[in-house]
């Protein structure tokens, strides 16, 4: 992440992290808005309100890390609790969580936040179950100035994988199946090109 050293750039950029799960997309997230507390800038963190797997409130990785955030149903709600707290204290950073539950419209939001100095470090699965682009990631993907693009290890073979199996007792889901079902690591595998099965 070298671009950092570079003294010409303006303050004010978005960051997507993105990838299949389980491939440390919300590790690498909560350890980047930490080492910005640490620094003290002032961080703000969102997550969707509908993604209750570990916590209400806080962001959680697989793994244990967490990291406090403010829940938020829809991107007007996220954009007006910005505002009301930017006018309090200036807001460094903002982090948003699983950006593919949010509405379409919380690609403009990020854009018009990170044309106001603000870094703004989002995280998204890239792609659904149908392994299709996952909507904002693939804009943001467009729109972002940086993309760290994860891989996991394939639940099957042990190999680089970059697709997301959902299983349904026991089973690859049908395409029939809804896009966003909120769930922990017992219904879904990383898969690799080879492994994985495409729904039908």
């Amino acid at each position: 992440m070298n671009y950092r050293m570079n003294l010409n750039s303006k303050r004010g950029w978005v960051e997507l992290i993105t990838g299949c799960m389980f491939s440390g997309k919300t590790e690498e997230f909560i350890r980047r808005l930490k080492r910005y507390k640490h620094a003290q800038q002032n961080v703000l963190v969102f997550k969707p309100l509908i993604d209750t797997r570990y916590s209400k409130d806080d962001i959680f990785s697989h793994s244990g890390m967490r990291i406090e955030s403010i829940p938020v149903k829809d991107s007007e709600e996220l954009y007006k609790i910005f505002i009301e707290q930017n006018a309090k204290q200036k807001i460094d950073i903002i982090g948003i969580d699983e950006v593919q539950f949010l509405d379409t419209k919380i690609v403009d939001v990020i854009s018009k936040i990170a044309d106001q100095g603000i870094i703004t470090i989002v995280n998204g699965l890239d792609k659904d179950f149908k392994n299709n682009p996952f909507k904002n990631v693939d804009r943001l993907l467009v729109e972002a100035e940086y993309v760290d693009k994860l891989s996991a290890i394939c639940h099957s073979c042990g190999g680089n994988a970059n697709r997301t199996q959902r299983i349904i007792d026991g089973k690859p889901a049908k395409a029939n199946e809804p896009i966003i079902v909120i769930s922990a690591n017992e219904k879904y595998e990383a898969r690799c090109r080879h492994c994985y099965i495409r729904p039908e």
